[in-house]
Order: C-alpha cells, then structure tokens, then sequence
C-alpha cells in the first residue's frame, strides 16, 4: 500500500499531467503545429547510421564496429509495453529475458548464456543483485546491448555481455511528455518529462513516475517513486556539464515465490495445482523495499578538432529491506510435502536489510590523427577507478506451513526469526586501457585495445583478496559491395565475484575469451541485418547449486562451474517496408555446458521473436497505428543427481517446456494526444520461465492489458 504522502503526491502528479496542457499550449507555435508535423513524418530506420559509444566508448557508427550492438530506443520498447527493463529485451536476438519469471527484485537477463552486468551512462551501477533496486526504463531516451566480452573498456564484465541504460539529458529544444496509465493488477501510474533551456548556455529536465501497483502474486504490490532532475551548461560548442540526479523509492516484494516442482512442473495427485498467484509468505510482513540516490557529473571538452577530454562521476547510495519466506524444496526436491495428502511443507526465510555505497569515475582522452591519406586514427587512453561497500544485517527462519490454506495461521502469525549475521563485503578496482581506431580508405576499420586491472576484494573477518589481470581485443570490419561489411573479433573479460560458495570459501575471479565472426548489411538507411558466430571458453563461472547440503553455511548460494563452453549464432534484423511497415525479427541458438557436459541450467537453446507494425494516417491531425510480435522461448534443461532413476526424470534432469508467447498494441493519435494498448501474453499462455532441479519452479508472466492517455509534444 502508498502512504498517505505518496497517494498526495500521486494526484497531484495526475493533476499537474492533466493540467500541463493548457500551460504547454501558451508555448510559443503552440503544441498543435508540431503534432501536425509528427504526423506527417514517416518511420525510419537509421540503425547501420545509429552511433553509440557503447563498443568503443567512442561515438562510432555501427556499421563500423566489429561486433554486434543493439540499440532499443525508449519508443521501441514502449510500445512493446515493457513495463521493467527487463521487458525491454524479449525482442533482442541473443539475450534471454526474465529468465526466471516475473520479479520485482532484479532485472535477470541471460545474454549468450551468462548474466549481463548493468551499466548506466558507461558506468556500472549494480554491484549486488540484494541490495539495490531496479532501474526505471522511463528514465532512460535508449539501452544498448553489447553483446561479447567488454572488459578491456569496462574492466569488470561478464563474458556474455553488458548493456548500457543511457539517461534522458536535458536538451536545448523545448519537450514535454507526460502519461496516465491503468492496467491489469490494479496498476496505476502518471509519469512526467519536461526539457528545455533556462538560458542560452544552460538546460534542464526533470523526469518523474508515481507507481501504485499490484502484481500476479497475492500480497505483493509493485509500487515506485521516482524523480530524476538534471542540468546542463554549455558554455560554448566545445564544452559540456552535466549533473544528474536521481532519488528512486520501490516497496514491493518478490514475485519469485519459489514454489515446488510438485504442484507446478509435475503434478501434485493429491491436492492439486497450484495458482500462479501462491504466496507462501506472510502477509503484511514479507517486502522488497528500498531507496535509491544517485548523483553523477559528466564533463566533455574538446580542445580544437583533434583532442576530446571525458570526465565521469557517480555516488550511489542505496537501502534494501528484503523479507521474504519460500518453500523449503531443497532437503527434498523429488517429494518435499511433509504428509500424505501433500500439503504441508517446509518453509525457510530470512530477513536482510543492506546498505550499499558505491563510488565510480571514468575518464579518457580521446585523440585523432592520420598516418597517411587515407589512415585516420581515433586514439583513445583512460583510467577508471570503484569501490563499493555493503553492509548487510541478515537472520533466518524455518516453519511448516500448509501452502494449499491461505488462512492457515502459521502464514499469518509474526514470523520469529533467528540470530542475526553481519557481513560486509567491500570491493575496489582501478584500471588503465588503451584502444586504437583505424579508418582505411573510409571502407575497413581496425579497433584493437588492452587494458590492466587490479581489484582488491574484502570482507568482514576475512583478509583482503587481490586480483589482476591484462585483457586485449581486436576487431576488423569492411564493407565490400551491396552495403556488406564482414568482421572478425578477439575478446577477452575479467570478473573479479564477490561472496561466498555455499561452503563459506569467497569466490575466484571469472575470466573468459572469446572469436567471433560475423556479416552487418546495410544496403540502404532504412535497414540493418546482423548476422554472427560466436565461441566462448571461460572458468570459474557461477551457477545454480544442483545439490545442496543443508548442514553447509550457505546451502542455497551459487557455486563455481569450472570451465565453461558457449557457443552459438545469432541473426537480427529491422527494416522498414512499403506502406509504413516497420519489421523486426531475431533468432538466437547458444549452448554452453560445462566440463562434466551438462548445458547450463535455465539456458534456452532456440529463441526468437518478431515484431511488426503500421502506421495509418487518417489525416493531418492523427491516425492509428497498430503492432504485434511473437516470442519464442525453447526448452531448458537443469540437471541434479538426486533425479537420477526418477519417474519424472529418468535422466537425472528436468525440462522446462518451450512457450510461444503473443503481444499486441494499438494507438490511436490526435494531435499531441494519444491513447495507446498494450497487451502482453495477449493470450494469457500459462507457461514457467525456469524449473530447477534444486526443487523450485518461477511463474511466467500472465496476461497484462495497460491503457495509457499520453501528451506530448
């Protein structure tokens, strides 16, 4: 539930939506003459064009970078109805998105069979997946997915990839954007954004979004506040300040319920199935709530034509309440009821409540110059710097509960819980990289760059760790005739892990290389194909615990895989076709096992989507515009011994099944006023996005249908 404070603050933000249009008319053209010209525009893809400094931390078109990057703008995966940032990328060739379910902790993503790291505006800002709080895709103009090792720019990367989350900055041109939303689970939300110049030299813009919410969990809401103001001065066309700010307030909780195999996956024969929306919590004590405060300085200069100077800065803060109760399907997975009627069950919980302080900075200097005619040069040398420090208060319990009776007073008595532990991990990093961009005869560039690392990792009672590493990589790309470009890449990544294995000892640092080789065609601006062949190898990955002894200090924690082989191909593509039709498809194949020949758990092997919309013009005033897209997500594997001989799983693992999944959207415009639909899971396909051969099984999303009356101009 909102407080009283944030239910004030929710009308006043629906009145200040409702109201800012008569203000915004007053501007001067009025809101009117430019809807006229949105209307007449027609859509087009520009993504060979696109330049991002998310592969080379330089502004570089993507037909001239030799790997594959996508970039979603906001509109994209608006109008896909992502509601997260993890529903941004169900329509990205190669990543897998809300691999396990819906969750209102984490964003979980797989990108090439590895979880990605999130960075935000260059810089990465989530460090641990319990202490901190989601991102708000409202807050953000694109997200770019780097699909590969980036370490040699980044320093600590997963092997698979990163994407970067790029924040709205203020701009010089008057906009205002402002929303009202209703949808499934009682979902209500205004959201705001206004730019525009105070003065010749300074800009700002603020950004907002008021979220009262449930969720297809009983008892758990998804509720938000966020405000993100900014400011910038340009003094002149060479120089650039920007200061961000962002305050966040989620109170939700985890719609990852955990719930057993036997009930969802297989059937239970005695008491039945069980409703995607089980809560096996209690109620009115179990949440996810937390506070984000962000503060970040980026400062760009450029000395003449040659020489561009980068300064960054960030200071997080963030607090987490996390309290939350599950099924206890571990000490058992095969059968964990506790009685014949196969109701009762154990259950186990903990309450944690973490404090995390991180301070990141990233500066480089970027030079260019040529070595001949037709051999241009952009040199690029920096050093970055971290450190993160997380204090963490947890205690446990464990109970019985029947998981079949809502009223069942064990799920509504105040839970009791233990002993409290104290842990304080803390991590610093500081690395040095050089990269070199060479342009031949504007048709071939050659991208090659090394970087040095040295991270020292703690915690408390145990002594400092360190760790280095020197990682390189090198890239080429071409283009031949009919706008097609080949590629060939070397990467390399270094991920120093924080935490325990399941029997205390801290993690080994996470490092992996990667060939990779591929096509971009672009014949023309209006489309783009990527088509790529990846191998990977890298050690000391961490996955699920198959087996888990409870009698170990951290029975439920990840441990480290070994060596790990990935290795696949992907194709992606847009293009615009006759009749204002917009077309998108991608399909992905990625195996990754282990040394003892099993596939990582939870990988889908086969995926692929498609989204394509049109736009009708009625007329100068507004039209219609309607979209839709399948997903296809293929079966995934999870091995444990404990399944070996077993009826359900003769094998020695489970499958979770393949789902095939539909969305849709219509809009309607009239001048600066739209009504748009979104419905995810249009058909409402009951499916799970993992099942574990640990015991627990996460719900797909259910059907969500959302109406949104926007104004913008």
């Amino acid at each position: 539930m909102l407080s009283l404070a944030r239910l004030r603050l929710l009308a006043a933000s629906s009145a200040l939506v409702l109201g800012l249009p008569g203000i915004a008319q007053a501007d001067a053209g009025g809101a009117e003459a430019g809807a006229g010209d949105a209307a007449d525009q027609t859509i087009v893809v520009t993504g060979a064009l696109q330049q991002t400094s998310a592969g080379t931390k330089t502004d570089t078109p993507l037909i001239e970078t030799p790997q594959p990057i996508t970039i979603i703008d906001a509109e994209t995966y608006r109008s896909q109805g992502a509601i997260s940032v993890a529903d941004a990328f169900r329509y990205v060739s190669g990543v897998q998105a809300n691999t396990y379910g819906t969750d209102g902790r984490v964003d979980s993503n797989r990108i090439r069979g590895t979880s990605p790291l999130q960075f935000r505006d260059g810089m990465r800002d989530v460090y641990d997946s319990y202490a901190s709080i989601r991102a708000d895709p409202y807050n953000f103009s694109r997200i770019e997915v780097v699909r590969g090792p980036a370490s040699v720019l980044f320093g600590q990367s997963s092997i698979g990839g990163i994407f970067n989350l790029v924040s709205k900055t203020p701009e010089f041109t008057r906009h205002f954007d402002a929303a009202l939303t209703y949808g499934t689970f009682d979902r209500k939300e205004a959201m705001a954004d206004l730019t525009g110049p105070l003065t010749d030299t300074i800009a700002a813009r603020l950004v907002g979004r008021v979220r009262d919410s449930g969720t297809q969990v009983d008892h758990v809401s998804d509720d938000r506040v966020m405000i993100a103001p900014s400011i910038t001065w340009r003094p002149s066309a060479t120089t650039d300040v920007t200061l961000l700010g962002l305050y966040q307030e989620d109170d939700g909780g985890s719609q990852s319920t955990f719930l057993p195999l036997f009930g969802t996956l297989f059937v239970n024969p005695m008491a039945g199935q069980l409703d995607f929306s089980t809560f096996p919590g209690t109620p009115g004590f179990d949440r996810y709530d937390g506070r984000l405060l962000q503060g970040t300085a980026i400062v760009s200069h450029k000395f003449g034509d040659s020489v561009t100077l980068n300064l960054k800065a960030r200071y997080i803060d963030s607090h987490v309440d996390y309290i939350s109760q599950y099924t206890n399907t571990y000490r058992a997975p095969r059968n964990p009821w506790l009685n014949e009627a196969m109701t009762e069950i154990g259950r186990v919980g903990s309450a944690t409540y973490a404090r995390m302080a991180i301070f990141s900075t990233d500066n480089n200097v970027q030079f260019k110059f040529n070595t001949g005619g037709a051999i241009e040069h952009l040199l690029l040398a920096g050093v970055d710097y971290s450190w993160n420090r997380i204090n963490r208060r947890s205690t446990s319990l464990s109970d019985t509960i029947n998981l079949y009776d809502p009223t069942d007073p064990r799920r509504t008595d105040a839970p009791v819980y233990g002993a409290t532990t104290v842990t304080r991990p803390n991590q610093k990093q500081l690395g040095f990289y050089a990269q070199d961009q060479v342009r031949l005869w504007d048709r071939v560039s050659i991208v090659v760059g090394g970087r040095h690392d040295n991270v020292t990792t703690g915690a408390l009672g145990r002594a400092d760790s360190k760790a280095k590493a020197t990682t390189f990589r090198a890239g080429i790309i071409g283009e031949l005739a009919w706008g097609v470009s080949p590629f060939f890449s070397y990467t390399e990544s270094f991920l120093p892990l924080t935490g325990n294995d399941p029997k205390g000892n801290p993690y080994r640092p996470q490092s992996g290389r990667q060939l990779e080789a591929g096509i971009k065609w672009a014949p023309d601006a209006q489309t783009l194909v990527n088509a790529t062949w990846f191998h990977i190898k890298d050690v000391n990955r961490l996955i699920a615990n198959p087996n888990p002894v409870a009698t170990d200090p951290f029975p439920t924690a990840q441990i480290q895989a070994g060596e790990v082989t990935s290795k696949g191909y992907e194709l992606e593509g847009s293009r615009v076709l006759p009749g204002n039709f917009e077309l998108r498809v991608n399909y992905s194949y990625t195996k990754a096992v282990g040394t003892n020949g099993r596939p990582i758990d939870s990988l889908a092997k086969h995926m692929a989507s498609a989204w394509i919309d049109k736009t009708i013009r009625q007329n100068e005033h507004g039209g219609l515009r309607l979209g839709t897209g399948v997903r296809y997500v293929g079966k995934s594997l999870s091995y444990g011994a404990v399944w070996v001989g077993s009826a359900q799983a003769p094998d020695g693992y489970i499958v979770t099944p393949a789902a095939t999944l539909v969305d849709a959207l219509v809009e309607i415009t009239h001048d600066a006023w739209s009504f748009t639909v979104n419905a995810n899971n249009l058909f409402d396909k009951k499916y799970y996005a993992s099942c574990l051969a640990r015991g627990d099984c996460f719900m797909g999303a259910e059907r969500t249908v959302a109406g949104t009356l926007r104004y913008h101009f």
